[in-house]
């Protein structure tokens, strides 16, 4: 058994430049291409987006892998509209094989505070392991074993959203009233997005009393397996 943290990998992108070729089509509708210079995306953004005309949004993307609990990802792909995944299937993936050392990963819930109630669901977690691993090694094919498996496991999950889809989830996901999990995966998104992208970003709110040392770490780039 494995106890982890949540991580991030946002793939490679450009703000400055997801911003400037949405003005380019946003540009489209009233044909003032000619209006363009280095910096206005950013009052014609803030516009479009005050009048709450967001469609244009939808012309860029954003990829995002994270490394999540099942609590996690249950939430996200209630996202549907402009989100796309693909999740780690625990109907094929064998973790007591040599792929997947032999263990069970799980989500450390750091929000447990109670060190007694920690106890409990850390016992909970290797008595889970313990029986996984007895079924598949009886035969049972991961597809059966996967039944008793918890919230707190572990499993990746690709994320691919437009930007306005982005905001929107980051918009819904990021206050207290959100499971910490959820928080713990979404706010360094958000403050990453609020950095490179702040002429879209800049007015969403979060939970700012969430504890930044629960924030999951967040790498720009692509995961080594």
């Amino acid at each position: 058994m494995k106890i982890i943290e949540p991580e991030i990998w946002i793939e490679p992108y450009d703000g400055t430049k997801i911003m400037k070729n949405i003005e380019r089509a946003c540009r489209t509708c009233y044909r003032s291409e000619d209006h363009i210079t280095e910096d206005s995306y950013k009052k014609l953004l803030k516009n479009c987006i005050n009048r709450g005309h967001e469609s244009v949004l939808e012309h860029e993307k954003i990829t995002i892998r994270f490394l999540c609990s099942i609590n996690s990802y249950k939430d996200l792909t209630r996202h549907r509209a402009g989100a796309s995944f693909s999740i780690e299937s625990t109907r094929y993936c064998n973790y007591s094989k040599d792929k997947f050392d032999n263990n069970i990963k799980f989500m450390d819930p750091v929000y447990i505070q109670n060190p007694d109630d920690y106890q409990c669901w850390k016992d909970c977690m290797a008595a889970i392991e313990k029986y996984y691993m007895q079924m598949s090694n009886n035969g049972a094919i991961p597809d059966h074993c996967r039944t008793m498996l918890p919230h707190s496991t572990v499993a990746e999950v690709v994320m691919t959203c437009n930007i306005r889809e982005w905001k929107h989830v980051l918009s819904l996901r990021c206050n207290n009233r959100v499971h910490p999990e959820i928080r713990q995966i979404l706010i360094p998104v958000l403050l990453e997005f609020k950095k490179t992208m702040p002429e879209i970003f800049e007015s969403v709110e979060y939970d700012e009393a969430f504890p930044k040392d629960w924030y999951a770490k967040l790498h720009i780039g692509y995961k080594e397996n």
